[in-house]
């Protein structure tokens, strides 16, 4: 079965944009374990306010990944880049999980990561954290008392710009062994 994969990167204080989307305060001095993330993967899943987003910065840089955006209104579309899906998208990850490829990147954003971890699909974080308070923005993890999820901690690499990269495996909450995949 393929992993899915949060490789994203946060403000000290948790934050993975600022309130506009911009992300503006990362670093780009060097790729942060980046490439070899992405050799790893082949598919690409991501809310629809991410796309819209990366749409700004110029040409889609995931070319050649299969990409999925996650949008109701749009759902069933396509376009250069991505096709759209909606509905029932447990079935939509199971069956993705399931097909034969490399590991899944999820992408982003705030909301579809939410959903991601209230239903148990995340198997890796790999969480950058930039040495910056941001003070208000897109917050990694939306307060939900219901997404507590012990996390196995995998590594740490610590860069000399200041950046903490760590990996964790997710673990599966005992309520969510005898879990049907209903949820």
């Amino acid at each position: 079965m393929r992993k899915i994969r949060l490789f994203i990167a946060s403000s000290l204080d948790g934050y993975i944009a600022r309130a506009s989307g911009d992300v503006d305060w990362l670093f780009t001095d060097s790729d942060y374990g980046y490439d070899q993330f992405f050799a790893q993967i082949d598919t690409l899943i991501m809310g629809n306010k991410t796309y819209q987003q990366i749409l700004g910065f110029g040409e889609y840089p995931y070319k050649g990944k299969e990409s999925f955006v996650f949008s109701n209104s749009l759902a069933g579309t396509k376009d250069n880049n991505v096709e759209f899906v909606g509905g029932n998208l447990e079935e939509f990850i199971h069956k993705l999980r399931n097909m034969k490829g490399g590991d899944i990147w999820l992408v982003g954003g705030g909301q579809t990561i939410h959903y991601f971890l209230k239903y148990g699909s995340i198997d890796e974080l790999i969480l950058s954290i930039h040495p910056i308070i941001l003070g208000k923005g897109i917050p990694l993890i939306v307060n939900d008392p219901n997404l507590e999820t012990a996390l196995n901690l995998k590594d740490v690499i610590r860069y000399n710009s200041g950046l903490l990269q760590v990996f964790y495996d997710l673990k599966i909450k005992p309520a969510d062994l005898g879990r049907s995949g209903n949820g």
